[in-house]
């Protein structure tokens, strides 16, 4: 696989892409290559005013971009399964599915379903959001779905004894096990599909190390210290969505694969194919990971 040019890739015109946390950093960098490609983009975001924010910033850049803001709150079920109803009234095809939204390392709390939040958000909304979304994923040719995963699942496992941080909740250990879960589900996702002789496409990507990150990583003194090095560090949100990008865009890239930054211990740099743990390959987790969620969420999800 040549190295991957946003430049090199075609008008997307008539494609339709959801980019979930579309408002700000790697989402926000998602959407506007996706607008300035001519693809419809669905900014699907909790906040109007932060989602009519983003597209404020994005009309002058690329004044004939295609964008609707969609509200979903994946704190929510019911948001969710309510924003797969209204986007399946207006639209008959979805070419992206961006699964990008996320949170990272908050102070314990539950979602409105009872679920850990980093696992519920990052996690289960977004398995129950493709799910609803399949119908007309699996009916709109050549389409993709991109699950967003993580550096933190390299060290992450999934302990089906705590997936809701019943017996302890850490908040770096809770991340990876919703990141690798991501990374499972895509790489379990594709499986499913050619068994069925489906045509679509399931990749994930990790967008290295970025500096978008900081706020959450450091208390605010801490990251306002760290910040003029983050560029030496990591990168910016920019070049944190190009391995995503790369999933969704590149005509060359195959269902299953994983991207992410080239650059030393894949912090940062040009986006590539890359490898992931051997936990996120195990197939006996896939299955019982796939029945978990579909447990919890009372989604029964057939291919």
């Amino acid at each position: 696989m040549e190295n991957f040019s946003l430049e090199s890739i075609s008008s997307q015109k008539g494609k339709v892409a959801i980019v979930t946390g579309a408002n700000n950093g790697i989402g926000f960098e998602t959407a506007l290559a996706l607008a300035k490609k001519k693809a419809t983009v669905i900014l699907a975001c909790r906040s109007l005013a932060k989602a009519q924010k983003a597209m404020s910033e994005i009309l002058p850049k690329v004044p004939d971009a295609d964008l609707e803001i969609l509200l979903v709150d994946l704190m929510s079920l019911e948001s969710v399964r309510a924003f797969a109803k209204e986007f399946s009234k207006k639209y008959d095809r979805l070419d992206f599915l961006i699964a990008n939204a996320g949170i990272m390392m908050p102070p314990f709390q539950i979602t409105k379903d009872g679920f850990e939040s980093q696992f519920g958000v990052n996690f289960l909304a977004h398995f129950v959001l493709v799910k609803r979304l399949f119908p007309i994923l699996k009916t709109t040719l050549g389409s993709r779905v991109v699950m967003l995963s993580s550096l933190a699942h390299k060290n992450a496992k999934i302990d089906f004894t705590n997936l809701n941080a019943e017996k302890n909740y850490s908040t770096w250990k809770v991340y990876g096990q919703s990141k690798l879960a991501c990374l499972i589900f895509a790489y379990e996702l594709q499986r499913r599909i050619e068994d069925n002789g489906l045509k679509l496409k399931s990749l994930a990507a990790h967008p290295g190390f970025s500096s978008t990150n900081l706020g959450h990583l450091l208390p605010s003194v801490g990251a306002k210290l760290f910040a003029p090095f983050a560029s030496f560090i990591g990168q910016d949100a920019k070049a944190g969505a190009l391995p995503i990008l790369q999933a969704a865009l590149d005509p060359s890239a195959n269902g299953g694969e994983y991207f992410g930054p080239s650059g030393f211990k894949e912090i940062k740099g040009l986006p590539k194919v890359v490898s992931s743990s051997s936990r996120s390959h195990d197939l006996l987790v896939a299955s019982k990971l796939w029945t978990a969620a579909e447990e919890m969420t009372h989604e029964k999800f057939e291919i």
